[in-house]
């Protein structure tokens, strides 16, 4: 009997001791990936914060558009990172494919350029790929696994996000479901979330402030509840037009203008066109001071989500970088401000609601969008927030930024159909299989 005793305790104290070196490495390594993403997002940041004022200084900086492509696509080759982008990042995660730490410079470099010339760009494609890229170095000094490389490389794109938005635990989430969409990867939420707390305590050291804004929710009644499901219902449909229209000029002018250094200039002067045509520089950079006002003073024109759109698909598709997602805010934000009114729902909180709306059907991350909401908005309007997460993402379909991403379960039913985005219609087969060494995963029950 003692002997069993002793047996059992032994046991025990093993398997304690796992748990316990498995929390202290990933603590360890989460710190070293949140400081390192702390620093360089913030230094990526002012970076970007100082192009932009460069740019508003010295207007004439938007006639050297068309150089700074060419400059991107010198440095791209330079640093033998062409075609690299967010989705090799995701695929990283699905399919443990490796990441060059040249990536960083080159959409560093690339970012800034692209803000500081007023091409339309966001900055979270270049927190994705520049996290994923630290988290996925720091792994291999770490000396991990496959699988622990993967968590590893999440934790990075959680803490980068936060070192840039300021919103931790929208980081968190967000780089835990983005990967497959029906899946959280709840062994990367200690890792993930530590880092994304560690970069953002380091990025407010370094004076980056957070992202917010300030907006009364209404009173939480049915009528507004209905208004707000209706303005949600055409958000999605924004957020399917907005990626629609991103991958459809992104494809055309890859196979229009072959060449990548003519497609960067002529992208680059149809932007510079563009911005003369409208006699506005609201739709160059990233437009956080017209989303600002959308929120905050319920002002925006009409057209405003509609020419965003128009410049950010030219941008991003002539080969300039940044990201989509502020992109997604600024068309969300002020596609709200202006419906919002024609439904009875005040114009800064039906901006609030779009901004998130249009990331949440764009992103394909309902909870993720909550949380955004909470951290940008307070949590005054929550559940209108939350209805609206859920009504876009329903509504959305399975079209989404991410091509790489995959949406595990059916968004009519509970059924496993394990698709990419862009690639599946409600009432498409849907026999594809996993991947081979993919993060994807059958249903537990599934025999």
């Amino acid at each position: 009997m003692r002997e069993n005793i002793w047996r059992e305790a032994a046991s025990w104290i093993k398997h304690t001791g796992l748990y316990a070196q498995a929390l202290v490495k990933w603590l360890l390594l989460a710190v070293v990936v949140g400081a390192a993403c702390g620093a360089v997002g913030s230094a990526f940041h002012i970076g970007v914060e100082r192009a932009t004022e460069l740019r508003l200084e010295h207007p004439w900086l938007l006639w050297c558009l068309p150089l700074a492509g060419l400059l991107i696509v010198a440095f791209y080759r330079l640093t033998r990172t062409e075609g690299l982008g967010t989705n090799d990042i995701i695929d990283a995660v699905h399919l443990g494919k490796g990441l060059t730490l040249r990536l960083l410079p080159a959409i560093f470099f690339s970012t800034v350029a692209t803000h500081l010339c007023g091409g339309s760009a966001g900055r979270e494609g270049a927190a994705l790929q520049m996290g994923g890229a630290i988290g996925h170095k720091a792994g291999r000094l770490f000396r991990l696994d496959d699988r622990d490389l993967r968590t590893a490389t999440m934790a990075g794109m959680a803490a980068f996000f936060s070192a840039l938005f300021g919103t931790p635990l929208t980081a968190t989430v967000f780089a835990m479901v983005v990967i497959s969409i029906g899946v959280m990867y709840h062994a990367a939420l200690i890792p993930c979330l530590t880092a994304s707390l560690t970069a953002y305590g380091v990025s407010r050291l370094l004076g980056v402030a957070p992202t917010a804004f300030s907006v009364a929710a209404p009173p939480l009644e049915l009528g507004m509840l209905l208004r707000v499901a209706v303005l949600a219902a055409l958000c999605a449909l924004v957020s399917v037009l907005f990626c629609t229209v991103i991958h459809f000029t992104e494809r055309q002018l890859a196979r229009r203008i072959p060449n990548p250094w003519l497609r960067a200039a002529a992208g680059g002067a149809a932007v510079v066109l563009l911005t003369l045509l409208v006699r506005s520089g609201d739709y160059n950079g990233a437009g956080m001071d017209v989303i600002t006002r959308a929120v905050e003073e319920g002002s925006a024109r009409p057209a405003a989500f509609l020419l965003k759109l128009l410049f950010t698909a030219v941008t991003l598709g002539a080969g300039f970088k940044g990201g989509e997602v502020v992109p997604s805010f600024f068309v969300g934000a002020t596609f709200g401000c202006v419906a919002g009114p024609l439904l009875g729902i005040p114009a800064g909180f039906g901006a609030a609601v779009g901004l998130v709306a249009v990331f949440c059907g764009a992103v394909n991350c309902p909870t993720a969008s909550i949380f955004l909401s909470v951290e940008l908005f307070g949590d005054g309007g929550l559940l209108y927030f939350a209805l609206a997460c859920g009504i876009s993402y329903m509504l959305s379909g399975y079209s989404g930024l991410y091509s790489s991403q995959t949406i595990l379960y059916s968004k009519l039913k509970a059924e496993y159909i394990n698709v990419h985005t862009n690639a599946h219609h409600a009432g498409d087969p849907h026999d594809q299989p996993p991947l081979r060494g993919s993060l994807r995963e059958e249903p537990m029950n599934k025999q």
